[in-house]
């Protein structure tokens, strides 16, 4: 009697499977992104689809994940590693700029674009959530340089925090315009001249 496994082994790659979804979310959207959809650019049919992922929810939930890790992170990296948060959000505009714009994936930022006309309030929760714990961090980097002296006292942390935070998310809908890392980073450079000055002893 046969006692060897009875299920085949998956023909596709994991891996290499959430990739092919991020970039579908990425440029479609979450909303507009059907299985059919996936299922053609991930080249596995509906039922491997959800044996190895679940439905559509918990697959862009992994996603999301794999992309903060790949992609997004840099705002974080940019943050811990920079002297101050005038360096750090200058930084971060100016990677957005590239990482925008490289031609190797769709443009712009999966968690801003993939959120937009999407019908799930969960969906745009979790993003949502994504987009304020970068603000977070923002205010939280800004706080600490008027505590130093490095910012001026009255300097609005918050208001700050989401100048920068409204600054990216346009340049994400401007790259998927057709902006050139260029334009962007003049974008960059123009807004990082708003950014308080260092308060001196000068008077």
């Amino acid at each position: 009697m046969v006692t060897g496994q009875r299920g085949r082994p998956r023909s596709f790659d994991r891996a290499a499977a959430l990739d092919k979804a991020m970039l579908t979310f990425w440029e479609q959207g979450y909303e507009t992104t059907s299985i059919a959809d996936l299922t053609r650019n991930l080249g596995i049919g509906a039922p491997s689809l959800y044996a190895a992922f679940g439905d559509k929810r918990k697959l862009f939930d992994e996603v999301v994940v794999v992309y903060g890790s790949r992609y997004g992170d840099f705002a974080s990296v940019a943050l811990a590693e920079e002297p101050t948060a005038a360096a750090a959000i200058g930084r971060i505009l100016r990677e957005a700029a590239e990482i925008y714009t490289d031609p190797a994936h769709p443009p712009g930022c999966m968690v801003i674009s993939a959120a937009a006309n999407t019908t799930s309030e969960e969906v745009a929760e979790a993003l949502r959530e994504r987009r304020n714990a970068n603000l977070e961090l923002f205010e939280s980097r800004i706080r600490a340089d008027i505590a130093s002296g490095e910012l001026p006292p009255g300097t609005d942390a918050r208001a700050l925090a989401r100048f920068a935070g409204a600054v990216l998310q346009g340049m994400s809908q401007q790259s998927r315009d057709g902006a050139s890392r260029e334009e962007l980073e003049a974008v960059a450079e123009r807004a990082l001249l708003a950014w308080p000055r260092q308060a001196t002893g000068n008077g």
